[in-house]
């Protein structure tokens, strides 16, 4: 299921679905806020006759970005179905246009990706990117501080599992939700149901004690896979119930003592979102 909304974008309505968690958007629509076209369809077949790396793109079959979504989506005439691409298939679509008004996004990928060339030389710089953003959108200095230590506490926790024979991103998402419902009583799915989160960041909308006792159930895990040495999978998911379990004991002592909860389901920061308009669903 998959629900349509509109943002606005230089004075121009722009559609746009979450689909399998990523924002997917209209392209003609986005073809007519920076082209101006009144033939949003044929620009984009005219581009991608002058484009044909953006051509191959566009199949099906392509390999680089996943397929093209087809939305429905209520128009005047009816429901119609409407191309549609995710963030990066867009910013490849601006990289073709000879618009102007696709020249300030051009500037600014070119910015981002000289700045992710700097961050590689200098992993410094992004740590110093990471909290001016976290600032900008009002965090506090002290809640930053907790965020950053969480950050390094968390790599180092997937550094130790990385060099104790434990797979990709799916098993770290499974030791992360073992050490989450010890120390919360919830995995960070249920979490974020909790909290009324979609696609946003969970340790980003938690507070202080929250941000302490993920950071306590984290390094408790990797403290004691240090101490025995804990081996594939199996071994580390047993560890990380341990390390979580030191969280959810102190967790519930802290209740206990303070009569307060400590998961709650105000988040941290309130981040003004951009009024959205239902128009339809697939």
């Amino acid at each position: 299921m998959t629900e349509t909304h509109l943002a606005i974008f230089r004075g121009r309505k722009i559609r746009r679905t979450i689909y399998q968690k990523e924002w997917w958007f209209v392209v003609n629509d986005i073809i007519e806020a920076l082209a101006d076209s009144r033939d949003p369809a044929q620009y984009f077949k005219r581009l991608k006759e002058r484009d044909e790396e953006l051509a191959k793109l566009t199949d099906t079959g392509g390999v680089q970005f996943v397929p093209p979504l087809m939305l429905d989506v209520k128009t005047p005439g009816g429901v119609q179905k409407a191309y549609c691409w995710h963030t990066e298939g867009i910013f490849r679509l601006i990289q073709s246009m000879p618009s102007p008004k696709a020249e300030p996004f051009k500037r600014w990928l070119a910015k981002v990706g000289y700045e992710r060339i700097q961050e590689i030389e200098n992993p410094e710089l992004a740590t110093k990117r990471t909290r001016l953003l976290y600032k900008l959108k009002g965090y506090s200095e002290d809640w930053i501080e907790k965020r950053m230590r969480g950050i390094a506490i968390r790599e180092e926790l997937t550094d130790e599992w990385k060099n104790r024979d434990v797979g990709g991103d799916l098993e770290y998402a499974i030791l992360t939700a073992e050490i989450s419902k010890a120390t919360f009583g919830m995995t960070p799915s249920e979490y974020k149901k909790f909290k009324g989160l979609a696609r946003e960041n969970l340790r980003d909308h938690m507070d202080d004690l929250e941000l302490i006792f993920t950071m306590l159930g984290e390094a408790s895990t990797t403290r004691i896979t240090k101490a025995r040495n804990a081996r594939g999978f199996p071994e580390n998911k047993h560890v990380a119930r341990q390390g979580g379990r030191i969280a959810g004991n102190a967790r519930r002592e802290l209740e206990k003592k303070s009569g307060q909860k400590v998961t709650t389901r105000r988040n941290y920061l309130k981040v003004p979102q951009n009024p959205k308009l239902r128009i339809g669903k697939q």
